[in-house]
């Protein structure tokens, strides 16, 4: 079966992207040839095409679709030809028309969510799960500090985070991602450029802190986030788009207050497939009950993946970006 697909033989800028077309083979032992309809775009897609998740080259990029399963190895179990279904891990090679993606990190889409949707949010959305669900539950009361407040995982984090009850201190970089998060659901959104931001989340708090940050920015707030943090309190760094947090010296963490750091990744988190399949069931949920709508606010071709990436990487994007095959 020939399928385009875009893949890139050295690490760099977007330009190192290509267009090609290969013969895709046949569903080996555990695998599902998935014929996607939408492709998700995130940024762990430009550390792989940088090189700061270096990948095994030449190499496919993208992590995550949906479409319909189109054959499957004979020893799969659970699907079924023209079963509607999506992936967000374990597998690297998504923007392309087809891929043949490992059967234990495929999910099933429920009726009411479209492949569009399921593409957006299945990263960003089982990201938001463990984050508020799984690492520390999010409770009603709570006051929560949530970086990149605009983004792709932030507009759904904040959402649902509103709906568990929670008080969302979001920060964002610009008036107009400012405004979008306050439309979101942040009750206090700051400019984690300004310098002393962190002083104003203790002001926010009474001086309390707060009992979790949320930093996907990385080098430029993860300290600042640190003096955020109540005693005990957990930084969950969990992205890098500012750079990766600098080496420093645990013996911070009891001077400010036995603090906790975790870097996770989606991939311990949905180790089994029944792991994978009730997170993505719980975000599913939580969408369909209307609590969390998804904007899917950028659509390239699969074609102009490296207009998307330099997009998503200079900041002019917002939500969810998708390619479409």
């Amino acid at each position: 079966m020939m399928i385009k697909a875009i893949r890139f033989e050295k690490p760099g800028g977007s330009d190192v992207l290509q267009l090609v077309e290969f013969d895709l083979p046949q569903p080996a032992k555990g695998q599902v040839r998935v014929k996607h309809s939408a492709i998700g775009v995130n940024f762990i897609d430009t550390y792989h095409r940088t090189g700061l998740y270096p990948l095994p080259l030449p190499s496919g990029l993208g992590s995550e679709a949906a479409g319909v399963v189109e054959a499957l190895d004979e020893g799969v179990r659970g699907f079924s030809v023209g079963d509607r279904v999506g992936y967000a891990s374990g597998f690297i090679g998504s923007y392309a028309q087809a891929a043949n993606v490992p059967a234990d990190r495929l999910v099933k889409i429920p009726d009411g969510i479209s492949d569009e949707i399921a593409a957006a949010i299945l990263l960003k959305g089982m990201t938001t799960q463990y984050l508020l669900r799984q690492i520390h539950r999010v409770k009603a009361g709570e006051t929560i500090v949530f970086h990149a407040a605009a983004g792709g995982v932030g507009q759904i984090a904040v959402q649902w985070a509103k709906h568990l009850g929670a008080t969302v201190i979001g920060t964002t970089t610009s008036p107009e991602k400012i405004a979008l998060a306050k439309t979101n659901g942040c009750a206090h959104v700051l400019n984690s450029k300004d310098v002393g931001w962190e002083k104003e989340v203790r002001s926010i708090t009474g001086g309390k802190g707060v009992p979790v940050v949320y930093d996907s920015i990385g080098k430029d707030t993860f300290l600042a986030g640190l003096d955020c943090l109540q005693p005990r309190g957990i930084m969950v760094t969990y992205g890098n788009a500012s750079g990766p947090v600098e080496p420093f010296a645990p013996g911070i963490l009891a001077a400010k207050g036995s603090l906790i750091v975790t870097r996770p990744t989606l991939g311990h988190y949905t180790i089994t497939p029944k792991e994978l399949q009730d997170t993505a069931d719980d975000l599913f949920a939580v969408i369909l009950s209307g609590a969390v709508k998804i904007a899917i606010n950028q659509r390239f071709a699969l074609k102009d993946a490296a207009q998307a990436h330099d997009a998503l990487t200079s900041k002019q994007t917002t939500g969810a970006t998708i390619l479409i095959p």
